[in-house]
């Protein structure tokens, strides 16, 4: 997925996030989203991309976010996503629910 507007050291970067997602067990095309994402979100937080959600240049850095969670493994979704998906659904209750609680009343 590496774009034409990715500077060199993007690419690099893309390239060892995706190799150490292969090393770690992910499938190809998984390993490859991923990297794009991460490098997408790294561009917009540092300015280097045209258009930029609001949640890509407010949340945390992949790698500060990353190595807050590491300890836990994949840990899902955030309080904060659960509770936007909820809001979405229109569910009642959910600012007095706690994560668990969330995942489990959007389970499908």
């Amino acid at each position: 997925m590496p774009q034409k507007a990715w500077s060199a050291k993007r690419e690099r970067q893309y390239a060892h996030i995706k190799d150490s997602l292969l090393e770690r067990g992910k499938a190809e095309p998984v390993a490859k989203e991923i990297a794009a994402r991460v490098v997408n979100k790294e561009r917009a937080q540092h300015g280097e991309s045209v258009e930029a959600s609001a949640s890509s240049i407010n949340d945390m850095s992949a790698g500060r976010r990353g190595g807050l969670r590491s300890h836990q493994g994949e840990g899902g979704r955030t309080l904060r996503q659960l509770r936007n998906e909820a809001r979405q659904r229109g569910l009642k209750g959910r600012s007095l629910m706690n994560k668990a609680q969330l995942e489990e009343a959007l389970t499908p």
